[in-house]
């Protein structure tokens, strides 16, 4: 909206010129969010509050959980508004990959405020039954997955590029759509498994998102691209908007989130921001490098799924609570421990998955 203003002030006002450069618009995502975030967070807080929307804790957990019984939950929603109005002010509305970003953030997220509304609103604790939940994010996944395939206009687009190496570019073929779909689903997923400790999730979603806006910029650079050896896809760098935005967004949750929070994201907010991860990640051809930078949101699924497997084949549990972020804290680490030292291990993977910008 605005990115198109200034486009047309800038034919008759030079520095309106300004307004074209993505990283600017970058910025004024991620400073646009963020204030947005600010200024709405303790208005949403008390509405919350008011009418009662209140997260239930399991008593079968952490006993230092039982606490945050009552603390309103469903913030996710304000991250949403933020990252939406700001990407919709800055971003080029006529770039395809914005409004598919866009358009699976919405879905995903109405999927996790359907499952939050039944459970705390409705007070049903079972809230969107699996099936349903995972069905509608079929849908949302596979509609980008092909959406994604038929707009390739280059063979670059459909293929897997592996770190490390200059040469080697998979051509994918149809196999692109379900890749796709296990990224967008998957990385949904575990974002919301890690969302379990306050700012535990959203701190992580923040640095990741930051890098594939990087990388977003640089594919859609066609010189940047030839110099790193990476796949120049025309109109991802618009992506930067989008990716500053959740950057700002998620700092500006993070503010009431962190410990002791006063707010939880709720599904509406990690179901979203797990699916915008994914969805950026394929858009860019870099799902390699975002499964390592998301590192602790794969070892946070992984021990679920360790825990449930091993459970049904033996009757023994591998960790004394999944995902893993429990196990630590019945082992005796304070949860701020817990989310710091796993912020301090997502800048590492988040560092090494930009290096390999240039180790080719």
């Amino acid at each position: 909206m605005l990115y198109w203003l200034t486009t047309q002030l800038a034919t008759q006002i030079s520095a309106f010129g300004v307004f074209q450069y993505l990283t600017f618009r970058g910025i004024l995502g991620v400073l646009t969010a963020l204030i947005i975030s600010l200024l709405v967070g303790p208005w949403m807080i008390r509405k919350l509050n008011y009418h009662q929307i209140g997260q239930a804790v399991r008593d079968d957990g952490p006993q230092s959980h039982l606490s945050k019984s009552g603390t309103p939950t469903m913030g996710g929603a304000l991250i949403l508004v933020a990252i939406g109005t700001s990407t919709l002010l800055w971003a080029d509305l006529t770039n395809a990959y914005v409004w598919t970003v866009l358009l699976v953030t919405a879905l995903f997220g109405a999927i996790g405020w359907v499952d939050d509304y039944r459970k705390v609103i409705q007070k049903n604790s079972r809230g969107l039954p699996a099936r349903w939940k995972y069905f509608w994010q079929s849908i949302g996944g596979l509609g980008a997955a092909l959406f994604l395939y038929w707009h390739a206009s280059t063979p670059a687009e459909t293929s897997l590029y592996i770190p490390f190496f200059k040469d080697v570019a998979i051509p994918l073929g149809l196999f692109f759509v379900i890749l796709t779909y296990f990224v967008i689903v998957g990385s949904s997923n575990a974002v919301n498994l890690t969302d379990g400790l306050d700012g535990l999730a959203i701190m992580p979603t923040v640095m990741v998102g930051g890098a594939l806006g990087i990388f977003a910029y640089a594919t859609g650079h066609a010189r940047f691209a030839e110099y790193l050896l990476i796949p120049y896809i025309p109109g991802a760098g618009e992506l930067i908007v989008f990716s500053g935005a959740l950057v700002g967004a998620g700092l500006g949750f993070l503010w009431f989130n962190t410990y002791p929070a006063q707010v939880f994201m709720g599904d509406v907010g990690a179901l979203a921001l797990g699916a915008a991860l994914g969805t950026v990640a394929v858009i860019t051809r870099h799902e390699i490098v975002f499964f390592v930078m998301g590192g602790i949101f794969v070892v946070e699924t992984i021990s679920v799924i360790l825990q449930v497997a091993s459970f049904k084949l033996t009757g023994r549990r591998i960790f004394r609570m999944a995902p893993i972020h429990h196990h630590f804290e019945l082992k005796g680490w304070p949860e701020p421990r817990v989310i710091v030292r796993f912020w301090i291990i997502t800048v590492m993977l988040v560092l090494f998955g930009l290096a390999t910008l240039k180790l080719r």
